[in-house]
């Protein structure tokens, strides 16, 4: 290889290095960018289920504050493990499962 050559082949890869180098450091900067949205989109996130568990905190209050004294009871049988819904009514409820039915029937909308 003669100095010509191997200076025009020294070119090429100084071009090469300076493409690699400048797609390096466009894509560093968009995993920055994307990491700090990322990092607000998570507080945010968070953010919006603390209000959502204030507000359903609240409701669950307001419901059991103004049940009417027939509803009081089937709360009360709900919680005792029992269907009250129109359904299922009377049947025994499986540990831990909850009937949608049944949370209308005690806390629907009047």
């Amino acid at each position: 290889m003669d100095k010509q050559d191997a200076y025009q082949a020294l070119q090429d890869v100084d071009q090469q290095l300076s493409r690699a180098a400048s797609q390096f450091s466009d894509l560093h900067e968009t995993l920055i960018t994307l990491l700090e949205k990322n990092a607000e989109l998570e507080i945010e996130n968070q953010h919006l289920r603390e209000r959502v568990n204030q507000i359903q905190a609240k409701e669950e209050e307001d419901d059991e504050e103004h049940l009417s004294s027939s509803r009081k009871n089937l709360e009360k049988l709900y919680n005792e493990g029992f269907h009250v819904c129109g359904q299922f009514y009377g049947k025994h409820r499986e540990e831990g499962e909850n009937c949608i039915f049944c949370m209308d029937v005690i806390y629907g909308r009047r």
